[in-house]
């Protein structure tokens, strides 16, 4: 099988996603998809004739976000119009589908040069009605139609089954918040220390002035007593009438009959709403020779795995393990876990689950302070971690996240 190289990786700064608010709403997710490809094209002098295909995710493909962003952003980028595109969308998941998607094509043999990436604006998204941006989808256990689905699969929201998994799992309000602090903590120092100053490219308005150059998210006053102070979010939610008596806690009540819980999570220790785009550069071992191009990393191995999609996020942990049987490699062999922080419980769980150095997981902060733009987030993540790799000396880096429907990607790289 042949090697896949990651030759580089961008991103932009994540701003805030709220519309007339974050200082890039007022921009096309065309832009941002375009800012990082074209970031890439300059910093490695790429001949984009060369580019085999781009695989973007982006996960709301609605009215700016449709239309295929990995190839017309390729050519709002001035890319050759031989390098096509594809869009996918594995919800919060698709920004690792999409290096491993790039990745498979370069280690079957059957191309050499091939980006990777997403792009996700929220601050366009959360105008896009629940239904309109999940046109096409039934939720199981809400009149599906499938009478066996409905039974042993009904779905419910995202933060009230983070909510359930705490309880479930013996997860204290206290302990997720403390793990919202940390995040913040570890953001700061980051950014203090430069530790994003290789990855981050800024987001040009049309007129040439700067829309954004640093992360606007991060909230690094936050203390312990402020978030102890914040109402939880999901309890209300929770106990949302959506027909019939049927609410978000008796659809989780289905399947786990004896599970009562209450509300933890808000939003100092979710993850935070923002826009933003990522990209890498992967390359066969002959092309990156031939053209003079300097492997960063290679990639290991990577795996999906599906999980119990009533709880909806607990399959990171199963993804982790997955990968790791396939590399051939212990968990205490990777240096830097990046595990999306959708919500703490989520990093929390995965965390004790694996017993892991809290000291290895989430170095440089995540999605609690520093925002999920939801399809671009595993491709920041990958980034992020090779970046730290690099930083720190470190081998090998496992990065994965929970995904809608009960899912989670995962990829392992390793550093040259």
């Amino acid at each position: 099988m042949a090697e896949a190289y990651i030759i580089d990786a961008v991103r932009t700064p994540r701003g805030i996603g709220k519309p007339g608010k974050g200082a890039l709403s007022h921009l096309h997710p065309q832009h941002l998809a375009a800012t990082v490809l074209k970031a890439l094209k300059d910093r490695n002098h790429l001949d984009t004739a060369d580019v085999d295909d781009i695989v973007w995710s982006t996960s709301t493909q609605k009215g700016k976000q449709g239309g295929d962003l990995g190839r017309m952003a390729a050519l709002a980028a001035g890319y050759d119009t031989k390098a096509s595109g594809v869009t996918l969308d594995r919800f919060c998941g698709g920004g690792i589908t999409s290096v491993n998607m790039a990745a498979a094509s370069i280690m079957s043999g059957m191309e050499d040069l091939v980006i990777a990436g997403g792009t996700e604006m929220m601050s366009y998204t959360t105008q896009v009605g629940a239904e309109e941006a999940n046109a096409g989808i039934k939720p199981m256990g809400m009149g599906s139609g499938n009478l066996a689905l409905d039974a042993l699969h009904p779905q419910s929201h995202q933060g009230v089954c983070g909510d359930a998994i705490a309880a479930k799992e013996g997860i204290s309000r206290e302990a997720v918040d403390a793990l919202a602090l940390e995040s913040q903590r570890k953001a700061k120092r980051a950014i203090d220390e430069n530790r994003f100053a290789k990855s981050v490219v800024p987001v040009m308005n049309e007129d040439g002035s700067v829309a954004l150059d640093r992360e606007e998210f991060p909230r690094p006053e936050t203390t312990a007593e402020g978030l102890a102070g914040l109402k939880a979010s999901f309890g209300a939610m929770a106990d949302f009438d959506l027909g019939g008596g049927v609410t978000f806690k008796k659809q989780i009540q289905r399947v786990y009959p004896y599970l009562e819980f209450e509300g933890v999570h808000h939003a100092g220790n979710s993850s935070g709403v923002v826009d933003g785009a990522a990209a890498l550069l992967l390359a066969s071992k002959d092309y990156a020779e031939a053209h003079g191009l300097k492997p960063r990393a290679r990639i290991v191995a990577y795996a999906n795995i599906g999980d119990c999609p009533t709880l909806m996020l607990n399959a990171p942990v199963a993804a982790a393990k997955k990968v790791l049987a396939k590399a051939g490699l212990t968990k205490d062999d990777i240096d830097v876990y990046e595990i999306n922080e959708a919500f703490a419980v989520v990093a929390e769980k995965f965390i004790r689950d694996l017993d892991l150095d809290r000291d290895k997981v989430n170095i440089n902060g995540g999605a609690m302070a520093l925002g999920h733009p939801i399809g671009a987030t595993g491709s920041i993540l990958i980034g992020t971690a090779l970046d730290e790799l690099e930083r720190s000396g470190g081998r090998y880096a496992l990065i994965t996240m929970c995904t809608a429907g009960g899912m989670a990607p995962a990829i392992i790289i390793e550093r040259i």
